[in-house]
């Protein structure tokens, strides 16, 4: 994943899968269903914190530009397809970034996003 962090700071919001009493997809506006379709087919096992902050999301979707749209819709498609271990991890990172000096920060994300060297066999 070239771009883990991202797509954690968007989502670290998702914890772990646990049922969940909030409503039923079907319940969600035609506007929120869209901004979220993503996630639809795990919704139902989202926590109530967990939906807050998804529908929270859902509710700026349509302020965005176009091109924010598309980059929310495929970080969240990013990350329904990742493992429950790989989502664990890609927490721990953005916990761990979120405890870097502000003025590090980039120098993180550069040194994060920098191709790696392929090595021969």
């Amino acid at each position: 994943m070239r771009n883990i962090y991202t797509v954690a700071l968007l989502i670290a919001c998702l914890g772990t899968t646990t049922v969940c009493i909030a409503g039923p997809w079907k319940s969600l506006t035609q506007q929120q269903q869209q901004a979220l379709s993503p996630l639809a087919p795990e919704w139902e096992h989202l926590t109530e914190q967990q939906h807050a902050e998804m529908l929270a999301l859902a509710k700026r979707y349509p302020k965005l530009a176009p091109a924010a749209q598309e980059r929310m819709q495929q970080r969240l498609n990013v990350w329904v397809k990742l493992t429950p271990e790989q989502r664990m991890a890609a927490r721990e990172k953005y916990k761990a970034f979120s405890k870097v000096p502000a003025e590090k920060r980039e120098q993180v994300k550069q040194m994060v996003n920098q191709p790696k060297p392929v090595t021969q066999p």
